[in-house]
């Protein structure tokens, strides 16, 4: 083809779509983190991205976190932000992040009767890996630190087909069986000992506007799922101000967007739903 013809769709290509022309941080580094900081919490069972171990991997994750802490705060215009003091913060959460992780892993081999031993788990669950991503991306988010968590966690959608969002709480043994389609939106909340089977939906009902009929940020907009509460597949669970009660459970296929009280069951019957207490 003419070299005309290629020049002119080339200026085409490059001309601004309004958006940022800083470098944002990278994704590719971002999934060595991710790689790296399973290694160093269970490294019988994840191999490293780099070929070093221990305090010496450790450093490594600091440095190159902190790198990409500096690349989100640049790119987004963050100010009067340290980096190095928000990285260390995250490097110190570890720790707990292991032992919330550990609690996790006995969840799934008390909750599922295939789960052979909890290296298994380790080695092989898709909801156990899903987990494991976003209790570091919350870290990242709870911190203000932009573009980061999200790319952790859509990392892991990508991989697991599990979406949590980064922001979500949630609580500990935390029980995701199976996992395809399962979505936790941002502003969720879950208790201790919670358990979802796959295609479980806890998102927003609807999005208040503002004047120029956009979607208003930083609301309440996702539901509050209590201790000790079993979702079964492809419920879906909507509501800010939707509260699942201690105990309940919540059957399959099962559309809510109403409180349900503590130590109840809803499930769908031949031609309703259904709503009754549990058994004593």
């Amino acid at each position: 083809m003419e070299k005309q013809f290629i020049d002119s769709v080339y200026e085409k290509l490059i001309q601004s779509a309004e958006l940022s022309d800083k470098n944002p941080p990278s994704r590719q580094k971002i999934k060595e983190v991710i790689k790296n900081f399973h290694h160093l919490l269970f490294p019988e069972y994840f191999v490293a991205k780099q070929a070093i171990e221990g305090a010496e991997l450790l450093s490594y994750i600091c440095n190159e976190i902190e790198t990409q802490v500096k690349a989100a705060y640049e790119f987004s215009g963050t100010v009067n932000r340290d980096p190095v003091a928000v990285t260390a913060s995250i490097i110190a959460e570890l720790p707990s992040i292991k032992q919330k992780l550990i609690k996790d892993i006995q969840a799934l081999y008390e909750g599922d009767p295939a789960a052979v031993c909890k290296e298994e788990i380790l080695l092989s669950y898709p909801g156990f890996y899903a987990i494991s991503i976003y209790r570091l991306a919350h870290e990242f988010y709870v911190r203000e630190v932009p573009l980061i968590p999200r790319l952790m966690t859509e990392y892991a959608h990508g991989k697991t087909g599990i979406d949590i969002h980064a922001g979500a709480k949630i609580g500990e043994y935390f029980f995701i069986d199976h996992g395809t389609g399962i979505v936790i939106g941002e502003t969720t909340t879950i208790g201790d000992h919670v358990k979802l089977y796959q295609g479980v939906t806890l998102g927003a009902k609807s999005f208040e506007l503002d004047d120029n009929g956009n979607p208003i940020k930083g609301i309440k907009r996702h539901p509050d799922i209590g201790n000790n509460v079993i979702i079964y597949a492809n419920a879906t669970i909507l509501g800010g101000n939707t509260r699942i009660g201690d105990g309940a459970v919540i059957g399959g296929n099962v559309w809510l967007t109403a409180s349900v009280e503590p130590n109840t069951v809803v499930y769908y019957g031949k031609t309703e739903q259904i709503i009754r207490k549990k058994e004593s």
